[in-house]
């Protein structure tokens, strides 16, 4: 890592993660007295006051939550109203710890408790079946009609259906995706707790964009920490849809070190891409003409922005929604905001802690075009840690801010990727880290 020391990297990335309110708590929003004005003249009359700027977001999870939380700590004068589906949040950072059986799913429910009683966000529980962009109102299945001067939506992602051959709604109750958190996540750690030792583990990780995390090599280090300890005979077999994938050399330095013959990655251009599952059987077929039968299968589909987005108009060509990244104002649909894994966002990776940056960024961007100031220049932090074994940690870090074409690009010698020579006790820090990472994170968001 070039330009800093790891540790103040790690230090420089806490501190940036609160963005300063400095310039935006001190903007006038009254009118100032004239000038010269006497005494005895006749008072003008009282203005009329002002109804409060209204922002609804859609979605609870990173991105959405923590919008919600920081509109209303940069100026408590908003009315911002978030809409979620469900009463709880299950986060998918660290929902891959689960079959290492390093977190239980109670463990990583979240709920919005902190979001109503303790910074004034107006939490409903329903679903949003449409938004009329024209009208500035959006449509609750219960037939409530909210209106919005803004809206922020953070919906997260879903599936491309049908890529893969066979592979449907249907299908993820026999070949779980495990791919958002909470129900999927039990089915496919009881499927895994059910097989014999012996067995074999396919998982089927998507082309690339996709979410992450949960990380498609951290989850199969973690089965593999869960099948040395319990189900040492087992193999677990990665047919990837791409030619590497991220933290490649450390993941297989590790499991060489760890996990020594259980696991096998085959990259697309070797066979490995999965064009057609017959889930009853549990067999997947591979571009080359191969097939593999698996005790466990685990396929997680090509995505895009769920289909909300679509029907509102913000989504282009990629199936992803295209924004103005200094603001992430929709290029598409003006006064929507579309944050977290939906969106466009230059050289952004759509994890946890980039939605949770985002957030706070566009939080204060909409509090700046409220008042008629410029939004601040963003600078955005990422950061993923993967846990390889429990007491096995590695991470990847990057900075970005705004390039001359609008883009978000990392910025050069920032940031970086664990040394490949550190020694156990620097993998046991690090997977310290990441323990702390999330506690934090979750706190910041949802606390």
């Amino acid at each position: 890592m070039s330009g800093f020391t790891r540790r103040e990297f790690i230090k420089w990335l806490g501190a940036s993660g609160a963005l300063s309110s400095v310039g935006l708590a001190g903007c006038q929003t009254t009118p100032a007295s004239t000038p010269g004005a006497s005494a005895s003249s006749t008072p003008p009359a009282a203005p009329a006051p002002r109804a409060a700027p209204r922002v609804v977001v859609v979605g609870g999870g990173f991105g959405g939550a923590t919008c919600a939380k920081y509109l209303r700590m940069y100026d408590p004068g908003i009315e911002v109203t978030l809409i979620e589906q469900n009463g709880s949040y299950v986060t998918c950072p660290g929902s891959n710890w689960v079959f290492g059986g390093m977190r239980t799913i109670d463990e990583l429910t979240q709920n919005y408790a902190a979001l109503r009683d303790r910074h004034g966000v107006n939490v409903v529980i329903d679903r949003v079946v449409g938004v009329d962009a024209g009208k500035r109102q959006v449509k609750l299945a219960s037939g409530r009609t909210l209106a919005y001067d803004r809206l922020v939506m953070s919906p997260g992602i879903d599936f491309r259906w049908g890529e893969i051959e066979g592979y449907d709604d249907a299908a993820t109750q026999l070949m779980p995706h495990a791919w958002k958190a909470g129900p999927q996540t039990l089915l496919l750690q009881k499927q895994l707790q059910a097989m014999p030792d012996g067995g074999t583990f396919i998982m089927a990780p998507p082309p690339m964009p996709f979410r992450c995390p949960p990380g498609p090599p951290e989850r199969a280090s973690m089965v593999a920490h869960y099948f040395k300890t319990r189900k040492p005979k087992s193999k677990i077999l990665i047919l990837d849809a791409k030619d590497n994938f991220s933290k490649q050399a450390l993941f297989m330095q590790a499991w060489e070190q760890l996990y020594p013959g259980m696991i096998e990655w085959v990259p697309a251009t070797s066979g490995g891409k999965v064009v057609r599952v017959d889930p009853k059987s549990q067999t997947v077929f591979t571009s080359n003409g191969g097939s593999h039968k698996g005790s466990v299968v685990n396929i997680i589909p090509a995505q895009r922005a769920p289909g909300l987005t679509a029907d509102t108009g913000l989504v282009n060509e990629t199936g992803w929604c295209p924004v103005n990244q200094l603001t992430f104002e929709s290029t598409r649909v003006p006064n929507i905001h579309v944050i977290g894994d939906a969106s466009i966002a230059g050289a952004l990776p759509k994890s946890g802690h980039t939605a949770n940056n985002i957030a706070k960024m566009t939080a204060a961007a909409i509090v700046s075009l409220f008042r008629g100031v410029p939004p601040p220049q963003p600078s955005h932090v990422n950061t993923c840690y993967s846990l390889v074994s429990p007491d096995y940690g590695i991470s990847i870090a990057g900075v970005y801010r705004l390039g001359e074409d609008g883009q978000l690009q990392g910025v050069k010698g920032a940031g970086g990727l664990s040394p490949s020579d550190a020694n156990a006790l620097q993998r046991s820090q690090e997977a310290g880290y990441a323990q702390g990472w999330y506690k934090s994170i979750v706190a910041d968001s949802f606390g």
